[in-house]
Parts: structure tokens; sequence; C-alpha cells
């Protein structure tokens, strides 16, 4: 693992798998998830297929930038977007979608790539996506997975996996691990797995346990809006891949994504929830190897 500073207030940590020769795939994860939910197996995977993988932890999260300076409570924040007041929750966040896009691709210039294959998942998803949009000559494909285009309508959460994310986790370890069996709300009905939940709760605690960030990441996300209008000009080739068992960005989200980029493909995978179940990796690295030759 490496630290890089790619912009003067933001320093990114990252790893990368495979031969630097190859083309290189950047991984975005989404909210709260420190690079580590890219699992190391699926990495090295991607990268036995012939591409240079980098995954890397989003500011406010994992051993990234953290914005101590301008601390947001998730819920006061909830309180007053739901309010109407967005000026009062424009001044309380500090950094938009736009910016942690601009993480990516100065990760990007820092490593010496001046283009690459862009994979985001969920928040991670709409990052990519923001990249593709900000700097489309520096992005060879997208591949936006189980996301959605910042319209409210679209991509809803179900009340109970809503619930679920907006509820706090315990500080302590072992609450804090247990706690990541709740995940299973949104998770694939056929594959979710409780154990390797609670494993990847567990590292993620060990290396860095920091939820302080989560109310800022989720202010950019809401506030960076709908990115449709855009989207509707993208002219990078997307593929677009959604979970039918996704509840927490339910599948509409996916197939409004890929309605919206001309010539996008759509690629809805059974038996996949807002997850990637180990059973279903030979199915979506196969799709970003094809997407990405």
């Amino acid at each position: 693992m490496s630290i890089v500073d790619v912009s003067p207030e933001v320093s990114i940590a990252y790893e990368t798998f495979g031969d630097p020769g190859d083309p290189p795939v950047l991984l975005v994860m989404g909210f709260g998830a420190q690079l580590l939910a890219w699992h190391e197996d699926f990495c090295r995977m991607l990268a036995d297929r012939g591409r240079h993988v980098i995954r890397y932890d989003n500011r406010d999260c994992g051993l990234s930038t953290r914005f101590d300076e301008h601390p947001v409570d998730m819920g006061e924040f909830i309180a007053v977007v739901s309010s109407g007041d967005i000026p009062a929750a424009q001044r309380m966040v500090p950094y938009r979608l736009l910016d942690m896009a601009g993480d990516g691709l100065g990760l990007l210039t820092a490593l010496g790539i001046e283009r690459a294959h862009v994979v985001g998942a969920s928040m991670g998803g709409m990052i990519a996506q923001t990249m593709a949009l900000s700097a489309p000559a520096r992005v060879l494909t997208l591949t936006s997975m189980m996301s959605s285009t910042g319209e409210s309508e679209y991509g809803r959460p179900s009340e109970e996996a809503q619930a679920v994310l907006f509820s706090p986790r315990p500080a302590d370890r072992e609450g804090y691990v247990a706690a990541a069996e709740r995940e299973l709300v949104w998770a694939s009905r056929r594959y979710g797995d409780a154990a390797a939940l609670r494993e990847l709760a567990a590292a993620g605690y060990d290396r860095a346990y920091y939820p302080e960030g989560i109310g800022r990441q989720l202010g950019a996300m809401i506030l960076s809006g709908s990115r449709a209008d855009a989207l509707r000009e993208l002219r990078v080739p997307t593929l677009v891949i959604h979970g039918l068992d996704d509840t927490l960005i339910d599948p509409g989200g996916g197939k409004r994504t890929a309605d919206l980029v001309p010539g996008a493909e759509l690629l809805l995978v059974p038996d996949m929830g807002h997850d990637r179940p180990r059973e279903l990796w030979p199915t979506l690295i196969d799709a970003v190897v094809a997407h990405t030759n």
C-alpha cells in the first residue's frame, strides 16, 4: 500500500496489482467503504486477465486524507436536506462528487497514467461517471456498477435498506463487526454471506476505523445532483452492471443509466444484490475484461 499527493489538499492511499504495462483499470469504491471492499482476490483475478489494477481509498475513508476540520453530523444533514434548506446543506459539506472524481484522476496523473478504464461501484459508480463527464479524454471506458444517475426517482432504496444504511454501527470492534450482518438486507439472496461481511468489517476496523467521514461523503452524493443531462451527451464507451437483487440502489438506477448514455451496454445480473459475491466474480470479471479490450 502506498500514499501519494494528488492535489495540494488531498493524499490518496492505493494499491496496484499486475503488470504496469497492461491496460490500466481504476477501481472506485463506494460510500464509506475502503479499498478493501474491492477484494484482493478479485483484483488479482482481474490482473491475471491482463489488466493493471488500481484500487484506492476515497477521501474521508481508509488511509486517504480526512476532512476533520469540516465535521458533518449525518442525522443533522439529512434533517436539513429534508427541510428543503439546500443552501444550509451546501454550507455543511466541503466537497462534491466532482472533487472526488478529481482525486481519482489525480491518482492516475501521479502514477503517470494518461488514460485508464474506470470501474466504479455504488457511490464509486457516481464518481466514475463524473470522471468520464469531466475528463472524457482520460477515460478509455466507463463501467458503472450498482449505481445510478443522481435523479432521486431512480434507484431508490427499500425502506429496510435505507434504515440500515443510516443506522450507525457500534463504535467498539466487537459490536461493529457483528453489525455488519445487517448488510444482508441488500446482499444477494442466494449468495449473501454473513461471515464475509464480518471479515470485511473486521479488516476495515483494524486498518482505519473512521466513521466521521460518512456524513461528508453522503453530502457530496446528495448535493451533486442529477447527471442525467450530461450523461445524455457522454461519448465514452459505457457498460452498466446491476444486480437484480439490489435493494439499496434498485435496478432501476442501472437501467436509467444505460438508457441515458448513448450506446451503453446493460448487464443485469441474477442473484447479485448490492454486493459482489465470490460466486459471481467470473461473470463480473468476464464482463469488465470484454468491455476493456
